[in-house]
């Protein structure tokens, strides 16, 4: 790929810039001016190369990553969201037979080539929009197989046409089914007698949702610790709306990442920084919830921070990482480039994903041509388009 005018490397812009693959990698990237002739052991002769794309001085980056989304859902909460943005409290809405639970229920009732099919146009819109990697839960089933089956789904799913690659969290501990009432510690036990049957059926990672109203931390720490000695790489939802120690938690036990951290504080952030725990921060959310993540403060100490669109049923649609960069720039107030970085390194780090998120040599060929000269573009489109992808170094057909 030649005659790049801006491309964005994950770690400097370069212009006027070039970038071979081989075989799903970047074999080489640079400026043009220093494109070799060979690279010995990879690629013999680059002048006979068959296939140079010119990229007409555009803007390129890698793949964006989204390392915090719920896609696994039938139906809607269409009118619940109504009801939230009329001034209904989330009391009110669960009394009206709103909630979790609403999903769940749909979700449970809908037969798996109905729900495979509408996850499916979920996460083609994710790739369509220039992200090529998502973090993906599970959650709205609740139930041994219905878990299992939700990940065996998503791992299938990744090989298909048209789809992005896949993260897969096993997110059984979303919240505790109607079938387990008064049997809570029964719950507990099994989403933690589960885990390694995740892990086999091809989870990558086991999350918690560590909230007043759903897990505990001592209820989290056992169903995280069961997910690590089973394989999976421990994650927490953190913090979302109360205090009750779950960052801190992450730090302990050395989560991959913490997410959401809206109700975060200085010591939270220093024990997050010295563990080495990703922080993913999801600007959608805070805008729904009115509730921010110290995302200066976490920056300023060293913390990896991630950005999450957190699509939801009954949070927000969004499937563009480039709307959610535009979020978190005029939201958390970080810079361009910050952002930029947050939906491609730190991603990968959030992820656990050193092949990705950044143009260097032996990283995946997951590259986005955008229709725009600068990364500003970002900023003022609140969701710029792609003009061309590849996954892999193989160019992903876009919808017309």
């Amino acid at each position: 790929m030649t005659n790049i005018g801006r491309l964005w490397t994950g770690s400097e812009i370069l212009s006027n810039a070039a970038i071979l693959t081989k075989d799903e990698r970047i074999a080489w990237v640079g400026p043009a001016a220093e494109l070799p002739q060979r690279i010995p052991g990879v690629v013999d002769d680059i002048v006979d190369v068959d296939h140079v794309e010119n990229l007409g001085g555009a803007l390129v980056t890698p793949g964006l990553i989204d390392a915090h989304s719920h896609p696994v859902y039938a139906g809607n909460r269409w009118a619940e969201l109504t009801m939230l943005a009329g001034g209904s409290t989330a009391a009110e809405i669960n009394s009206a037979g709103g909630g979790i639970s609403s999903t769940v229920t749909v979700t449970r009732g809908t037969d798996p080539w109905t729900l495979c099919n509408g996850v499916r146009e979920r996460l083609n819109a994710w790739l369509m929009s220039g992200t090529t990697t998502v973090e993906a839960k599970t959650g709205y089933h609740l139930t041994r197989d219905g878990e299992l089956a939700d990940v065996r789904m998503l791992r299938s799913l990744e090989s298909e046409p048209g789809m992005p690659r896949m993260h897969v969290t096993f997110l059984a501990a979303h919240s505790v089914p109607p079938e387990f009432f008064g049997r809570r510690a029964d719950y507990i036990d099994a989403v933690s007698s589960w885990c390694p049957d995740a892990a086999a059926a091809g989870a990558d990672s086991v999350d918690v949702y560590c909230e007043d109203g759903r897990f505990t931390e001592a209820e989290a720490r056992w169903i995280l610790s069961a997910g690590r000695r089973s394989g999976l790489l421990p994650r927490i939802h953190a913090c979302g709306q109360s205090r009750i120690g779950a960052a801190r938690l992450a730090a302990e036990i050395g989560c991959a990442s913490a997410d959401m951290l809206h109700a975060a504080d200085d010591d939270d952030v220093a024990a997050l920084a010295r563990a080495g725990v990703a922080a993913v921060v999801c600007p959608a959310t805070s805008l729904q919830t009115q509730g921010t993540p110290p995302v200066r403060a976490l920056l300023d100490k060293g913390v990896a921070v991630a950005l999450g669109s957190d699509h939801t049923p009954g949070g927000n649609g969004i499937t563009s990482m480039s709307l959610v960069i535009s979020l978190a720039v005029w939201h958390f107030g970080m810079s361009v480039t910050e952002a930029l970085r947050a939906a491609t390194i730190g991603g990968a780090h959030a992820l656990r994903a050193p092949d990705r998120g950044a143009m260097a040599r032996g990283r995946y060929a997951d590259i986005v041509q955008w229709d725009a000269d600068h990364e500003g573009a970002f900023v003022w489109a609140y969701g710029l388009r792609p003009y061309r992808i590849w996954r892999g170094g193989e160019p992903v057909a876009l919808a017309i």
